[in-house]
């Protein structure tokens, strides 16, 4: 990238840049004006080359929310990002952010602005979780932003998104979620061994019809996580890497479930050479029929199934999570352990989520604090 001063009158330089050649091969340039001294000529044509290096347009003063969110996506969050978080992010872009404020300047959004659109969000009827996300959308685009030199500040980082108050948590009780992996295997459902492993290891949907068998350590009777199976609105079915560092882990497993595991393996070997050259082997451990991805969905419909015969409370996939979790709490697992072993991204999280279901400990504490200092002499 090129560019040239030269003087048009006493204090006037005008800038030349060189833009290359389109696709017929025509030289393009850009020209612009500039008063003052040489010096401030040679300073706005620096900013104009390092803009250009950048791959922004050289008016960058001119840019519209609607120019910029498109920017950001395309060079720094798909490269970046997992499939379905970019569609998320490329959702609440369209639809909350280009949508009422896309026909701004960038460099002329103020803290106002941001503040107006939010209560514009709740006034339409977006919920509080759902501002707080759009709204963290929004602020890192703005940070880009600066760092990019675009701007010098985000806007968005001095608006407090509204607060929401955390639901605690009620997992089913042990007899629940016993009688709910009872039933479905008098039912004969073909996922009962998934609702087992979710119930026995905490893991994530995903994650669980993500697993391959090459990842069940048989001998060392250990699960490791390395993908999760996620739908994607423009590609379907597929699998992804954890979302965080502490979502891959390897996750200890119990005599029983590594029984129930092998029996499910050869199960599914018998049913693999039923079908021979029909079956698509991708060495999951819950496929379809047919070997290939299984569909989310029919998970929780088996367990919906189970819930209506079982004629009990009606329970989540998800509170199958949170049921693992609060047995080990019961038994007296530290946070950290419980942490690592769920996928937290830091026992604080799991402090905060299952933090109420540890009253006990407390006491303990408590105990321990006085027989300390009864015991100093």
């Amino acid at each position: 990238m090129k560019g040239s001063i030269r003087r048009r009158g006493k204090e006037s330089w005008e800038i030349n840049i060189d833009l290359g050649r389109d696709a017929t091969g025509k030289r393009l340039r850009k020209f612009v004006n500039v008063k003052g001294k040489k010096s401030v000529a040679e300073k706005k044509l620096r900013a104009f080359l390092t803009t250009m290096d950048q791959g922004l347009p050289v008016q960058s003063n001119r840019l519209t929310i609607s120019e910029w969110t498109e920017m950001w996506l395309r060079d720094h969050i798909e490269p970046a990002k997992r499939q379905t978080t970019t569609e998320r992010y490329r959702n609440i872009v369209k639809k909350h952010i280009v949508r009422y404020i896309g026909h701004m300047t960038l460099q002329k959004i103020t803290p106002s602005d941001i503040k107006t659109l939010e209560s514009e969000w709740l006034s339409q009827g977006m919920s509080k979780q759902g501002v707080i996300y759009s709204h963290r959308v929004l602020s890192a685009c703005l940070k880009y932003g600066v760092r990019m030199e675009v701007i010098f500040r985000n806007p968005a980082e001095v608006i407090e998104p509204p607060k929401i108050e955390r639901k605690e948590i009620t997992p089913p009780s042990p007899s629940t979620v016993k009688g709910i992996l009872e039933k479905s295997k008098i039912l004969k459902e073909p996922l009962f061994p998934a609702l087992w492993l979710i119930a026995y290891t905490g893991m994530r949907r995903g994650e669980s019809l993500g697993l391959e068998w090459k990842n069940v350590d048989f001998l060392g009777q250990k699960i490791s996580i390395v993908q999760s199976l996620v739908r994607s609105s423009e590609k379907g079915l597929l699998l992804q890497p954890p979302k965080t560092r502490s979502s891959r882990r390897v996750i200890d497993i119990d005599n029983e479930t590594l029984e129930m595991l092998n029996r499910h393996r050869i199960s599914q070997t018998e049913s693999k050479f039923m079908l021979g050259q029909t079956y698509n082997d991708k060495d999951l451990v819950f496929p379809n029929q047919l070997g290939g991805f299984l569909n989310p969905m029919a998970l929780s419909r088996t367990l919906d199934r189970v819930n209506k015969e079982q004629r009990s409370s009606k329970i989540r996939l998800h509170d199958l999570r949170h049921f693992h979790a609060s047995i080990l709490i019961q038994e007296g697992s530290s946070p950290v352990m419980i942490s690592k072993r769920l996928g937290h991204s830091s026992p604080s999280m799991t402090l905060d989520t299952y933090g109420h279901l540890m009253p006990e400990w407390q006491r303990e504490a408590a105990e321990s604090f006085a027989g300390a200092m009864r015991r100093v002499s």
